[in-house]
């Protein structure tokens, strides 16, 4: 507080006591300070304000309060009072307060300019953005408000060459404004104009094709006289943007080198939309395979060549798929040898993308499995000769044959998929893990080790690699899915916590971060940059990562705390959980997953298709419903047995009962929708999203079992309410859960039966599922209990009534209440499967510490390869033996809390 800047008013002297006190925490002596200045200067307000912040610090918030209304009410305008009352407001976490105090300032002293910058930065806080519109200006207000002709004549006059100053904003902003305003032949002769100098900027050649179909979809003509528009010449026929298009070329085929890309690539983009469109003119472009081989002669050594071809593959009729591949490979020059090594790393790029290309033509697919085994070896072969090129290169940059690797470690996943040998994903695994020892740096192999290791069930791996890929900012939404839906799922809790918390360190900053970006921006009249800043905030507040791990990590905590180190209610209360508020944006949630973060050369109909995109969401979206339903439910009954209501508390009991009944509601019509989806059966490509745990939960009875459990705590709220007597039916449906539940959870614990990981002949075995099946086990035997500790709380009291009452008739040998008994056979079942669940980890465990990654087979492999790949498999082996050494020490906590259970 004391940097508050050079102040020349005459109270500042009087007030600096104060300031010293409160920066030195001295709060208490702040206060009296304060009130011997106000008893000789009854109107120093700003003296007021300071006594408020000695308050609010001391834990006196209404005194604060109070004071704080007192000043604001009196509208000051002095700098030391508004500074001050800012400081107090941000302490009592009230911003908004802040921008009513400075609005009142900025009417009464409207030409302050110092505080029309406060007020901007106090909406920027809370996010008042059409508000801070009205301090900004020019060309971003008026693109803002729709208001486009107007921000094209300031784009296009005196003011806006100052208000850009991107090399050829200008010319961009006039074109993104002529497409909006859809006036297509400025946009078309703009477009033409600006490619004349620079032939390879894509966005021109983009709108250039749109304007030429949108004009002639309004058969437009040229006038008679004069120029066709104030931007000058338009192409509006198929034959002038043929001739344009070639006469790019041509330029670009008399240089002596360094050809650019874009003319060549714009020739196969409009001969694509020619197609789309069923319009003539296709073949005076030429032939696509034709086109394509030129394309790959002039270009072929850079990375980007099959990326950009990739994209017109379609183009070509299938028999032909065969003969680009074979032209390729004859226009490729070819080193000495049976493999032909190339003998320079540009021959080697072409190489390489010769082999991709082939990949993303589905020749690959197409082979048996000897020729994919054949094919995988020739790959290797090209890596590790290519790694001579790569000698010198530091540990940060890529080799140059490191795609080879990859696309091997593709090739073994093919034939591990297609056969459900665990051998070809083992050596993917190994393959992957030499090529990190290489290339130390490549994202590509640390993220196709993470999903393997995932999918075999082994998550101890995996945090380190996802570490070691030091994700940036948005990244940790974009990407940490893939940390985050596996953690948990595969028993390693801690890690799961930690993985959650590091996602939430990140999406909690991100209001403070982006509203200071804002503020920064706006300083330095970076305008433009604020609605970016603005669009980052909502969308990693709607984040659909966001709300999972926020609800997921709650869950976690319940799951591995509650009832052990603290209570439920405890538990709950502590977190500020209720049950009443939803706090996820529904309506507005944005799914910012990366879903093409792996580098990927399958063909179209193997890729990741839109349907894959929009089915994985609603998975998605169904299971966090269900997750955030359940934690709701659980907050309910953690309330509802927190402390019996007095008996003039009628209507809190009709309020619980009401919400429990709504929210019992929601969670069946969400295991209905769950159901549904989950019987589509959508297979996913293995580079496409995680399987949701929504299908597996559902597969193994999790969310049938939980769904009873919660269901029975309405029965024994209402049971509760109504009392033992009279009550015989009810008790009877509830002994029925208790019979049902135990049932359930049998069942459950039949699906974990097998060996997760085994070596049979040298084979290895690997069953992840088991291992799910079980984590799915320990939840909802935690559901179970926390709702069975709820069933002791209501039926202790009733039990105690029952027995008095029995005293008084002396009828003390009368046989115990059904529900009574049933809950007793409830805790029994419970320990006994509890019991057969930790002698089935034992086994488990016993099984796995006995396995010798030496015994496992690795016929074929090279004595370095076997070295990588058994290292492999030992953190294999190690992570499925931590993963069972967590769920047994939570399983032996929750049979301990199973013994508190009596009535």
């Amino acid at each position: 507080m004391a940097a508050r800047g050079h102040v020349q008013d005459p109270n500042d002297r009087r007030l600096r006591p104060i300031y010293d006190y409160l920066d030195n925490g001295n709060n208490k002596m702040a206060i009296q300070q304060a009130d011997k200045l106000l008893k000789k200067h009854k109107d120093l307000h700003c003296a007021k304000v300071l006594k408020a912040i000695g308050f609010q610090r001391t834990g006196k918030q209404d005194e604060a309060f109070s004071l704080a209304q007192e000043v604001t009410s009196l509208e000051p305008t002095d700098d030391n009072s508004l500074q001050a009352l800012t400081i107090l407001f941000r302490e009592m976490h009230r911003p908004e307060l802040v921008t009513k105090l400075y609005e009142v300032a900025v009417k009464k002293v409207p030409l302050s300019e110092e505080y029309h910058s406060h007020l901007f930065m106090a909406y920027a806080r809370i996010g008042e953005y059409k508000k801070m519109q009205q301090v900004q200006l020019y060309y971003m207000i008026l693109e803002r408000l729709g208001k486009y002709q107007e921000a094209l004549e300031v784009i296009k006059g005196p003011l806006g060459e100052k208000l850009t100053s991107e090399l050829q904003s200008r010319e961009s902003k006039c074109m993104m404004l002529y497409r909006r305003l859809q006036r297509w032949p400025e946009c078309n002769a703009l477009a033409r104009k600006l490619l004349l100098n620079n032939p390879d900027d894509w966005q021109f050649f983009l709108a250039y094709f749109d304007s030429l179909f949108h004009l002639m979809d309004q058969s437009w003509a040229p006038p008679e006289k004069g120029e066709h528009c104030s931007e000058g010449e338009v192409h509006h026929t198929v034959a002038d943007v043929t001739q344009f298009v070639e006469e790019r070329i041509a330029n670009e085929d008399g240089k002596d080198a360094h050809s650019l890309r874009g003319p060549y690539l714009a020739r196969l983009e409009f001969m694509q939309r020619l197609r789309e469109r069923c319009l003539p003119g296709e073949r005076q472009l030429g032939e696509p395979l034709d086109l394509m081989v030129q394309f790959f002669v002039k270009f072929g050594d850079k990375p980007c060549c099959v990326t950009d071809l990739n994209i017109y593959l379609h183009l070509l009729g299938t028999e032909q798929h065969k003969q680009l591949a074979e032209r390729l490979s004859g226009a490729a020059p070819r080193g000495p040898g049976c493999l032909a090594f190339p003998d320079d790393a540009k021959v080697l790029q072409r190489h390489l993308c010769t082999c991709q290309l082939s990949r993303a033509l589905g020749l690959h697919h197409s082979m048996d499995a000897t020729a994919k085994q054949r094919l995988a070896n020739e790959l290797k072969s090209h890596y590790r000769h290519g790694l001579k090129f790569g000698k010198n290169t530091l540990k940060t940059e890529l080799q140059f044959s490191d795609m080879y690797c990859l696309m091997a470690a593709h090739v073994y996943i093919d034939l591990w998929t297609e056969s459900g040998d665990e051998k070809m994903a083992c050596q993917s695994l190994g393959l992957l893990q030499e090529g990190l020892s290489n290339s130390p740096s490549n994202a590509q192999f640390k993220l196709l080790l993470l999903l393997l290791y995932c999918r075999l069930g082994a998550f101890e791996p995996v945090a380190e690699l996802y570490a070691s890929l030091d994700a940036k900012h948005v990244q940790h939404d974009t990407i940490g899915f893939l940390l985050t839906r596996y953690s948990q799922s595969l028993g390693h809790f801690a890690a799961a916590s930690q993985a959650c918390n590091s996602s939430l360190r990140f999406f909690h900053s991100n209001q403070k971060d982006t509203s200071e970006y804002i503020i920064q921006a706006y300083k330095y009249g970076a305008f433009e940059k604020i609605p970016e800043f603005i669009a980052l905030r909502n969308r990693l507040n709607q984040s659909l990562h966001f709300a999972q791990v926020r609800t997921e990590r709650i869950l976690l905590d319940l799951f591995v705390e509650a009832d052990i180190v603290s209570s439920l209610e405890e538990s709950v209360k502590a977190m500020c959980l209720s049950a009443e508020e939803d706090d996820i944006p529904w309506d507005s949630m944005r799914d910012n997953r990366d879903l093409t973060v792996f580098t990927c050369w399958d063909p179209k109909e193997r890729k990741l298709s839109e349907e894959h995109r929009q089915h994985s969401l609603e998975e998605e979206r169904a299971w966090l419903r269900w997750r955030s339903l359940t934690l709701r439910l659980l907050t309910l009954v953690a309330a509802m047995g927190r402390r019996s209501l007095p008996p003039d508390a009628e209507n809190g009991v009709a309020d619980k009962t009401s919400m429990l009944r709504g929210l019992l509601a929601q969670l069946s019509q969400t295991l209905q929708i769950s159901m549904q989806l989950s019987e589509k059966g959508v297979q996913y490509p293995f580079l496409g999203p995680p399987p949701s745990r929504l299908a597996a939960a559902l597969s193994c009875g999790s969310c049938q079992c939980q769904a009873a459990a919660l269901q029975l705590s309405l029965h024994v709220h209402e049971l509760g309410t109504i009392g033992l007597d009279d009550s015989l039916e009810l008790q009877t449906q509830i002994c029925n859960v208790f019979k049902s539940l135990a049932v359930q959870l049998q069942e459950m614990l039949n699906k974990c039966a097998g060996d997760q990981l085994d070596i049979k002949d040298g084979k290895l075995k690997i069953k992840p599922t088991l291992l799910e099946n079980l984590v799915f086990f320990v939840e909802t035997v935690c559901v179970v209990l926390w709702v069975a500790s709820y069933c002791t709380k209501v039926l202790r009291p009733l039990k105690s009534i029952l027995q008095k009452k029995k005293k008084k008739k002396k009828d003390i040998g009368a046989a115990q209440p059904a529900v009574v008994c049933g809950f007793q056979e409830l805790t029994a079942s419970l320990q006994d499967v509890l019991a057969q669940a930790l002698g089935h980890i034992k086994v488990q465990e016993v099984g796995i510490m006995a396995l010798k990654m030496a015994d496992l087979s690795l016929e074929g492999s090279t004595e370095e390869e076997s070295s990588f790949t058994r290292a492999a498999m030992d953190k294999l082996q190690s992570s499925h033996l931590h993963s069972l050494q967590e769920v047994t020490e939570l399983l032996r906590k929750r049979a301990d809390t199973l013994k508190n259970l009596k009535i």
